[in-house]
């Protein structure tokens, strides 16, 4: 079971503000409340979509989803980006693998406050088994959901450290801290949400 009590006080101690909730609708309140006439970028992320959150923040706000007719470079120039992480450590770190690099490069700079919306079963007890779960569990789900021919979605099981022309898997980033130029915010939630 993750402990997130321990992450959010990691997260904190690396720099992350930290919100916490019992349930996604709780999380998806909290955000809509938060985010008044902005624009907002969402990168590739079954979590939000999960939550209805495009839907809801566009009654206003501007929201820019590649998923939703924008394009990935609109939502990189938006003012609040909107994403997940593949995989959170309980010591604090967070890891996203990306394909395109939108995700990673919009959650790493650029943005006036990026937020990373993580469900519980994201989280792994250290850094080590949250790699492991973004290569072997989230990362063959989404090579599965976007019909690639690559090894792990064709068995579903784990990472091949595959050579496909549709690898999924092309750039990895961890946070160890906070990046001191961002304001970042981490929105913990007690549900399972994407892969």
């Amino acid at each position: 079971m993750a402990d997130l009590v321990k992450l959010q006080k990691n997260l904190e101690e690396r720099g992350f503000a930290v919100s916490r909730f019992d349930t996604a609708a709780q999380a998806a309140g909290y955000l809509d409340a938060a985010l008044d006439g902005k624009t907002i970028g969402i990168g590739g992320s079954i979590t939000v979509q999960e939550m209805g959150l495009a839907d809801r923040l566009a009654k206003h706000n501007t929201v820019l989803w590649h998923w939703a007719g924008s394009t990935t470079q609109a939502a990189a120039g938006a003012q609040v980006y909107l994403t997940s992480v593949n995989g959170a450590a309980e010591t604090g770190e967070l890891i996203n693998i990306d394909g395109t690099g939108n995700r990673v490069a919009s959650g790493l700079f650029g943005h006036e406050k990026v937020y990373f919306i993580v469900g519980r079963n994201k989280v792994a007890p250290d850094y080590d088994a949250a790699l492991w779960r973004a290569r072997n569990i989230a990362a063959p789900k989404n090579a599965q959901r976007l019909g690639r021919k690559t090894p792990c979605a064709a068995k579903g099981d784990r990472c091949y450290d595959c050579k496909s022309p549709e690898r999924i898997c092309r750039a990895l980033v961890v946070y160890w801290e906070k990046p001191g130029s961002m304001d970042m915010e981490v929105v913990l939630v007690d549900e399972d949400l994407g892969y």
